[in-house]
C-alpha cells in the first residue's frame, strides 16, 4: 500500500484498538475513499477515515520531508440539534483530537502527528440542509525518507 493509506489504516485501526482510551460515544471507524453514505443511513454515528493530501519537501541532506493529511468525518443525523443532543458529538471531535496530539501510530512508527485541525468544528450547512452534525478533523502526519 501507498504510505498514506499506510497511515490512514493505521489511523482507523488506533481508533477501534480495544486498548484505546474510552470516547464518550461508542463507533467503529472505517477507512473510505469517497465517503458517501445515504441520509437514512446516517441516524447512526459514523467516524469515517480518508486520505486527504501529501506535501513533499526537501529536508536537507538526502532527506525529503512528506507530510501526509487525513481527514476524520464525525457525523451522525439529529431530532432535535439541541444542545444535549450535539454537545456528546463536540466532545467526541475534541476527544479524537486529543488522541492524536504527538501520537505515532504503532503500524507507521516513523510518523508523528504533528498538526490538528478541526475544521470546521461542524459544517453549518449540513445541519441546516439535512438535520446532520458534521465535523471533520484533519490529521498532518510527518514522514522524513
Amino acid at each position: 500500500m501507498a504510505t498514506i493509506t499506510d497511515i490512514a489504516e493505521a489511523v482507523k485501526d488506533e481508533l477501534n484498538a480495544p486498548g484505546a482510551p474510552g470516547f464518550g460515544l461508542a463507533f467503529t471507524a472505517e477507512r473510505h475513499y469517497q465517503p458517501v453514505f445515504e441520509l437514512a443511513d446516517m441516524k447512526t454515528l459514523h467516524v469515517t477515515v480518508v486520505p486527504k493530501g501529501v506535501t513533499i519537501h526537501p529536508a536537507g541532506r538526502g532527506l525529503v520531508q512528506h507530510d501526509y493529511s487525513i481527514d476524520i468525518a464525525v457525523q451522525k443525523k439529529f431530532s432535535d440539534g439541541d444542545a444535549p443532543e450535539l454537545d456528546p458529538l463536540m466532545s467526541l471531535a475534541e476527544e479524537i483530537t486529543d488522541f492524536f496530539r504527538k501520537r505515532r501510530p504503532a503500524p507507521v512508527p516513523n510518523a508523528v502527528c504533528l498538526k490538528i485541525e478541526n475544521e470546521p468544528v461542524f459544517a453549518a450547512e449540513h445541519m441546516s440542509e439535512f438535520r446532520q452534525f458534521t465535523s471533520i478533523i484533519t490529521l498532518t502526519f510527518r514522514v522524513m525518507r
